[in-house]
């Protein structure tokens, strides 16, 4: 994880963007680009006929978002000393939307986000899947208040899906890091794939000494189950696949991934 993209919008949480993002950076010996993020484009509906109108920013509205975000920065940068090989840099661009997020984060290891918020002030859901869905690269989700410490305790959410494994192998390089890793599976979960006592073996291959768990939900739903555990064992950073059943699914049924993007108060690093 040497290069990692950083949107930075204007609102209360993005301290906790750059402090998790600077977590990583010194645990990685990374260099943090970040980005001023351009608020969401309003667009106007009218029926008979249906036209969509789209009102692109102003040239006022994208110099308030880069002034904003660049004083975030600023503040942040000035109390946190680069040292360690860890580097925060700031591009000086016109800010990005969340569709170009999708395309610059391809040459990034990754791409930092806030956990999204329930108001309309805070970090975006179209801003965290534009990054998961579209970059082919891992994310890390910033909780509200960042942790005290970060990638000493790790815990993977393992139900045995393709996108499970692709987060594992994409952190591969943290977990080696890792004091503990733990391999959590909720009874009834999972679908058809090796379990965690089989990861683990992997894991022991690339010389990572990962204890494996499987506990029963309780009646708890699957994404506070994991969010629960996690917590019982002192975890600060959760390894979670994105979406093993469709989003859509997900929007309307609810499911592990979107109850754990909703309350999570840990790190979480996720792919797809």
């Amino acid at each position: 994880m040497k290069s990692i993209l950083l949107p930075v919008e204007n609102h209360a949480l993005a301290e906790s963007c750059l402090e998790t993002a600077w977590q990583i950076a010194r645990r990685c010996e990374s260099q943090v680009s970040a980005y001023a993020l351009r608020p969401v484009h309003y667009q106007v509906v009218g029926a008979e006929p249906i036209v969509a109108v789209t009102f692109p920013p102003s040239e006022q509205e994208d110099g308030e978002a880069y002034e904003g975000a660049k004083r975030h920065f600023d503040r942040f940068v000035a109390a946190h000393p680069q040292s360690d090989g860890a580097v925060m840099k700031w591009a000086a661009t016109s800010p990005i939307d969340d569709n170009q997020i999708s395309s610059i984060s391809r040459i990034f290891d990754l791409t930092v986000v806030g956990r999204p918020a329930h108001t309309g002030e805070g970090p975006r859901m179209t801003t965290l899947e534009a990054a998961l869905f579209d970059s082919g690269r891992p994310i890390l989700v910033a909780p509200p208040k960042p942790r005290q410490t970060f990638g000493t305790n790790v815990v993977i959410s393992w139900n045995q899906s393709m996108e499970s494994a692709h987060t594992v192998a994409f952190g591969i390089g943290l977990l080696k890091q890792a004091d503990k890793v733990t391999v959590l599976t909720m009874e009834g979960v999972t679908v058809p794939g090796p379990d965690g006592a089989a990861l683990c073996d992997y894991l022991a291959v690339h010389g990572i000494d990962a204890k494996e768990l499987t506990v029963p939900s309780h009646g708890r739903k699957p994404g506070v189950a994991i969010l629960e555990e996690a917590e019982k064992l002192g975890c600060d950073l959760l390894f979670k696949g994105a979406y093993t059943q469709s989003r859509l699914r997900q929007m309307i049924l609810g499911g592990p991934t979107s109850q754990i993007l909703d309350q999570t108060t840990l790190p979480v690093f996720m792919a797809n």
